[in-house]
Formats: structure tokens, sequence, C-alpha cells
């Protein structure tokens, strides 16, 4: 069963908000899924956007295919980073340690330039 990480569309005609999902690629595009990972609310400004990073990370792992847009939703939120610093764990270049040091090191980072976009939004 080929998985795929999408989103699902929710909402009013206008004032769509969207799930990220893990779902069979068969499954339609608002029908049946695996698991829920996160939100995405482009309505907002700035787009509110939650994701569960370990779970995400676990279906990547698995063997799970991101669509385009969740592609680079999981890449803003840092989601492919850390399946990228933990498959250098597995290959053992990195300890967990410093792959989670880098990966918060990356979350202040990220962090410090959304506030200052946030402070020129307003």
């Amino acid at each position: 069963m080929p998985v795929r990480i999408r989103l699902q569309r929710h909402g009013k005609k206008g004032k769509p908000f969207y799930w990220i999902v893990a779902a069979d690629g068969r499954a339609k595009r608002d029908g049946k899924f695996l698991e829920k990972l996160g939100i995405y609310d482009p309505n907002t400004n700035p787009a509110t956007i939650e994701v569960k990073i370990e779970e995400s990370v676990q279906w990547l792992n698995n063997g799970a295919q991101p669509s385009e847009t969740a592609k680079r939703i999981l890449s803003y939120k840092g989601v492919l980073l850390k399946h990228h610093l933990l498959g250098g764990v597995r290959k053992g270049a990195l300890t967990e340690e410093e792959a989670e040091a880098k990966f918060q090191a990356w979350i202040a980072e990220k962090e410090k330039s959304v506030a200052k976009k946030e402070e020129n939004l307003s």
C-alpha cells in the first residue's frame, strides 16, 4: 500500500484550511486517511502551520512519500531536516545528541527569522 503525506481540504467555499494527513495513495483527496499529522491554515497572515514532527518523521522512515505542497510545508517546519539527521545517526555519522543539538539550533534560527518577518508585517 503506497502511503502519501498530503493535504486534505476542509472549510467552506473560499475559506479553505487543510489537514496534513498520511493516507493511502489510492484514496480520494478528502477521503479515508491513516493518521492526521497536522494542520495548515493559509487564511491567516502569516499562515498557521502545526505539524507533529515525531509522527511525520516516523511515516517518512516507513517510506511515505510527501506531495509537493506537503513536502514544502514539512521542510519549512524542519521535519525533513530531522529525517535527514536521523539518517546520519543510523549510518553512524552522528550521535543522537549531536543530531538533536543541530535540530534545536536550526529551530532557534528559524524562530528568529519568522519573528522578524511577523514584526515587519505589523
